[in-house]
């Protein structure tokens, strides 16, 4: 291993794709680093990619002290390694090299309360600690990721440079970097992140099936009706990749690829710890958490083989019914209901980190969220812009669905929304994202709702009391004994 001429700028432990992309980046845009992993062979061929890469200025180390001494003083080292205790383990290993002052920089997918009890404990060694959400996959860490670093803010002063200059760069709006907030907000809202990219997945998924199955669009079609739709208002990063998928032929056979991947949806568990924050929270979010189920659905494989033989044995076939249908007009309709859906899912997304925001104190800025996630990420999306716009217009904006703008193209929208959600009711096929984000939308929109029946229920047996509308206070009535003397 070719020693560095001088001490580098930084350290980077964890070698897996993310976290040689990362390296390489960072080495790219002329910052010498230093970079560890514990299986040694990864580090001889992140050194040998750096070499292939442009001879950057990457130099790799079998071994933890050497690796930490190589670097400059206060020595920033970040980690790429899965979330839990291989982050406790990779701490313990490089924490005996490093003096006060010094800091460790989690990029990985951590629960953010890890990080807070990480950040306690180094700090009684006189370490700095930041956990920093990074989004855009392998591509986006190699030429550009949306990055959300949170916790120390003297840490964050230290590589700000360097973030600045290897994160995603948007013309209008700069590097999609900036400081979160304190504690674990980094790890927090890049884990709300995920939730909405949970949401905007199936989203995408449910217009698929609706065009395929009822429309009886091919791929061919499907691909240039997506490829369409990514040039207006649905311009993004997932809907670019879903018009790839419909494109590319199977290398092992006839047909396309898209129809031979098995219908089996994994997870990492960010979708699943952000509907369980939603449920702590008390924040409505049933795009998101539909989408989870989704996911859960699609994992019991062999269950609904079996389950669409009994159903077929009783008339019921993969379709109910399949109506005939303007393609032309489904197609409108379908774009149209995608893009309403999607506005509940972001709002869903948003309520949940300034809920977060306000029950830890942290101060987080909704608009520039936004910003930091036009590029680079996974979600990128031009309609971010509007969302950034909408909270520059009113920081304390209650729900994006009330913004003028957004309102607008709601009630504009809401007709084909409708449509789509009925046509997809009556052929049989679920569409639990585009659903429930109507009903959200339907639930808030309107100044009363049910609750009166299920919180006069609520008194009635476990005597909970209930508000009145017309007197202040609260209110208890013995509706067992009314009723009972009204039947005698």
């Amino acid at each position: 291993m070719a020693a560095p001429p001088k001490p580098t700028r930084i350290g980077l432990a964890g070698l897996a794709v993310m976290g040689q992309n990362l390296a390489l980046n960072i080495a790219e845009k002329g910052f010498p680093i230093s970079v560890y992993n514990r299986t040694t062979s990864k580090v001889d061929e992140t050194v040998e990619r750096a070499k292939n890469e442009g001879n950057l200025p990457l130099y790799g180390f079998h071994d933890p002290e050497s690796f930490v001494k190589s670097i400059q003083k206060p020595r920033v080292i970040i980690m790429l390694v899965k979330a839990g205790a291989p982050v406790d383990q990779t701490i313990k290993t490089l924490s005996v090299y490093l003096e006060k002052g010094d800091s460790i920089i989690d990029g990985g997918n951590e629960w953010y309360e890890n990080t807070e009890r990480r950040a306690k404990a180094m700090a009684e060694l006189g370490l700095l600690y930041l956990g920093m959400g990074v989004s855009g996959g392998e591509e986006g860490a190699r030429y550009g990721p949306s990055m959300m670093p949170g916790g120390s803010f003297e840490a964050y002063k230290y590589i700000e440079d360097i973030l600045l200059k290897v994160s995603a760069q948007v013309p209008d709006s700069g590097p999609c970097v900036t400081y979160i907030g304190k504690g674990g907000s980094g790890n927090f809202v890049k884990m709300i992140h995920n939730g909405i990219e949970y949401g905007d997945m199936q989203l995408i998924a449910e217009a698929y099936d609706v065009l395929k199955s009822v429309g009886k669009l091919s791929n061919e079609e499907l691909r240039s009706v997506f490829s369409e739709w990514n040039k207006g208002e649905l311009l993004s990063f997932l809907i670019e990749i879903t018009a790839d998928i419909f494109g590319i032929k199977d290398d092992k056979g006839d047909g396309y690829l898209v129809d031979k991947v098995l219908d089996k949806t994994g997870m990492k568990g960010t979708g699943k710890w952000t509907v369980q924050q939603a449920a702590e929270l008390s924040v409505a979010a049933p795009t998101i958490e539909s989408s989870l189920d989704a996911r859960f659905l699609s994992g019991l494989k062999e269950e609904r083989v079996k389950a669409a033989k009994v159903f077929k044995s009783g008339g019921f076939g993969d379709i109910l019914t399949a109506p005939e249908v303007d393609k032309a007009k489904l197609i409108d309709d379908v774009r149209q209901a995608l893009y309403a859906s999607k506005i509940c899912s972001y709002a869903q997304g948003m309520n949940l980190i300034r809920a977060k925001s306000i029950e830890q104190g942290w101060d987080l800025k909704l608009g520039e969220l936004a910003r930091i996630w036009k590029g680079g990420c996974i979600i990128r999306a031009v309609f971010l812009d509007r969302i950034k716009q909408a909270y520059d217009r009113n920081a304390d904006l209650a729900n994006l669905l009330v913004d003028p703008e957004f309102s607008k193209e709601i009630i504009e929208r809401q007709s084909a929304w409708r449509r789509v959600v009925c046509l997809s009711i009556n052929s049989g096929i679920s569409t639990p994202g585009m659903s429930a984000s109507l009903a959200y939308f339907d639930s808030y929109r309107r100044e009363r709702l049910p609750a009166n029946l299920v919180q006069a229920q609520r008194d009635y047996f476990g005597a909970h009391t209930y508000e009145r509308t017309d007197v202040e206070g609260a209110f208890h009535t013995e509706w067992f004994k009314i009723a009972k003397q009204s039947k005698i």
